[in-house]
């Protein structure tokens, strides 16, 4: 019973909260109205927080995500109103997140920087590059219509942002399980100067890990900016904080202490569900930020707790 609790306990606690809402809120919670609302409010936290896995795989952290989400919503924004065609712009801003990504990666690997400084710079830069490029402002004025589906429409009844997260997830999974990167990238996290010995190319596979961090927070921009029809020069800062909690709640999951993607879109479920749980019976949102803070810390002493009983 206690390995099943410490090998499934994040699980168990996702149906536990699910029962519960389904009680207090019987004819509102867990009708399919609401379930399929719930994977539309959980499908940007979960294509940054696959973003953030990437990351944590290989042991790092990069705090420039949000700020990439942000530029990437203000770029795409801004290109779009300058009569730019979709079809050019949507590749084009997921190409600047890959390369932004790519840059920290090799700031990183090459120069041997700390990430957490490394990204917490370029993201600042960043920032300031966001912020004069938008002049500050919200840009909501002459967004094309056809752009808006990516964030708005709907395919089969489902929300295209949940179907992205949906193939962005079956994507990551592959690589993580069926492919020589994936299987270097937890030998990277596992034990870096064992992969290097054995013949891994560290600094090229941690690039490309950062690049794929950065591709997957500039799509998040992207839909943001999309679902919202306009774009804030700070609109992703709050996916930053929430994207590596739900990586620390799904590591106790299918790879015991190690980030792994199912793992995270179970994390993710769980802030989704609570969230919606949450305001549907109407609890303050200030009250909302108490328990997701508590829960983060919750996450991150019970890992503490499992890395000392090793």
């Amino acid at each position: 019973m206690k390995s099943i609790l410490k090998r499934y306990g994040t699980l168990i606690g996702l149906i536990l909260i699910f029962i519960v809402f389904t009680i207090l809120r019987p004819s509102v919670f867990p009708t399919l109205r609401n379930l399929v609302n719930i994977l539309e409010q959980i499908s940007l936290l979960s294509i940054i927080a696959m973003g953030a896995t990437v990351i944590m795989v290989i042991g790092e952290f990069d705090l420039s995500l949000a700020n990439i989400s942000s530029f990437a919503g203000i770029i795409s924004a801004g290109l779009l109103v300058a009569g730019l065609p979709i079809y050019l712009v949507i590749p084009v801003v997921l190409i600047l997140g890959f390369v932004f990504g790519l840059v920290n990666g090799l700031l990183v690997s090459k120069l041997n920087i700390l990430s957490f400084i490394t990204t917490l710079s370029t993201g600042t830069f960043l920032a300031g590059i966001t912020f004069w490029y938008s002049g500050g402002t919200i840009i909501f004025s002459g967004i094309p219509d056809d752009f808006l589906i990516w964030g708005q429409g709907e395919l089969f009844g489902l929300p295209i942002p949940a179907i992205i997260m949906i193939v962005i997830f079956i994507i990551f999974w592959y690589i993580f399980n069926q492919t020589m990167l994936g299987r270097n990238l937890y030998a990277i996290g596992g034990n870096e100067k064992a992969a290097k010995y054995s013949g891994i190319k560290i600094e090229r596979d941690k690039t490309i890990a950062f690049g794929l961090a950065g591709l997957l927070a500039a799509m998040t921009g992207i839909i943001l900016t999309s679902k919202l029809g306009s774009a804030h020069p700070t609109a992703g800062g709050g996916y930053l904080l929430k994207s590596y909690a739900t990586v620390f709640l799904g590591m106790t999951l299918f790879k015991e202490g190690e980030p792994n993607i199912p793992g995270t879109l179970v994390g993710v479920l769980i802030m989704g569900v609570l969230a919606n749980g949450l305001t549907i019976l109407s609890v303050p949102n200030y009250f909302q930020d108490m328990l997701t803070g508590a829960i983060i810390v919750s996450a991150l002493v019970f890992q503490g707790m499992k890395v000392q009983n090793r």
